[in-house]
């Protein structure tokens, strides 16, 4: 049974705690449009492109970063899917998390391509004199991921360190992703929130800024800024792979989408209610997690929305 604290936590509690985690749009929807799918208002294909067959991926860290931040978050990328010289994955597993993504969305289009594969090449850049400040404009993102060199269909991460600022970072967005127009490359960006805004980018590992301060979890990997970007990630990937440049699985608007896990806020285990994130599993130190990922590594990961039932499906 869940805990009567927890039971307290009123809906917009996880609203306003969450609705920043999940748009590419520079506003936030206010609470009376954001509107989840329904059978009514369904989460479909709008006949663009998606990704599939091999995806490669390049890292550009901006800012700060140790090298156990650095292996945490490179972890996650390559537990992704999993490649038969890594050591399987203990379910549940990221990857099974990951074959979700195939299976609810990319296995059900008419002409079903190679099934999707995201790798992460060796193409690092590292930043750590910001060279563009630390606070930056989202044309300034780009840059950085420009940098990467990227091609069509391919996928350049920027991680910014706690220490930057982002335009939009924590008041509309924890993140984003979107596509060159020019290139047809594929951005993502997540920051770092630990020290700005651990309350609306890094829950349910800190406690929200409004409302019932409900307790946070322990953070799976002991850094509540860098597993919360794991979520936050966890999101871009999952938006990037089935909706890369806005004319493919979504529902609502092009401008503020719900998309393949956004659809799902704040929802991370079975038996989750608003304010609570589910009945989630704990290691030996306490830490909450659902997903196993390469290495021995745990994650917290968000649920994925199956549109066949119209339902957020988590991993435990």
């Amino acid at each position: 049974m869940a805990p009567l604290n927890y039971v307290k936590c009123s809906l917009l509690v996880l609203f306003l705690v969450n609705l920043v985690h999940f748009g590419l749009a520079s506003r936030i929807r206010k609470l009376d449009e954001y509107i989840f799918p329904t059978q009514e208002n369904p989460l479909v294909y709008h006949n663009g492109e998606v990704l599939q067959g091999k995806i490669p991926v390049s890292i550009v860290w901006y800012g700060t970063f140790t090298p156990t931040q650095k292996y945490i978050l490179t972890n996650f990328i390559e537990s992704l899917t999993h490649d038969e010289n890594q050591q399987q994955q203990p379910c549940p597993s990221v990857s099974q998390w990951f074959d979700k993504i195939n299976q609810f969305y990319l296995s059900q289009l008419e002409k079903n391509g190679p099934t999707t594969h995201v790798h992460l090449d060796n193409k690092q850049i590292v930043d750590e004199n910001y060279s563009k400040g630390k606070y930056l404009k989202e044309d300034q993102i780009s840059q950085l991921a420009a940098l990467a060199e990227r091609k069509k269909g391919e996928i350049a991460i920027v991680f910014t360190a706690e220490d930057v600022a982002v335009e939009g970072f924590c008041i509309n967005r924890c993140a984003l992703h979107k596509s060159d127009p020019n290139t047809g490359a594929l951005l993502i960006w997540v920051g770092n929130a630990a020290t700005q805004c651990p309350g609306h980018c890094s829950w349910p590992f800190h406690q929200p800024i409004y409302g019932p301060m409900c307790p946070p979890l322990t953070a799976p990997n002991g850094d509540i800024g860098i597993d919360g970007m794991v979520i936050n990630l966890a999101h871009m990937v999952a938006g990037t792979i089935t909706n890369p440049s806005g004319n493919g699985f979504y529902q609502g608007t092009v401008e503020v989408p719900l998309e393949a896990s956004t659809a799902c806020p704040g929802v991370y285990a079975n038996g989750h209610f608003p304010g609570y994130a589910g009945n989630l599993p704990t290691d030996s130190s306490g830490a909450s997690y659902n997903a196993n990922g390469a290495n021995g590594q745990k994650y917290l990961i968000p649920a994925i929305f199956d549109p066949s039932t119209c339902s957020c499906t988590t991993m435990v």
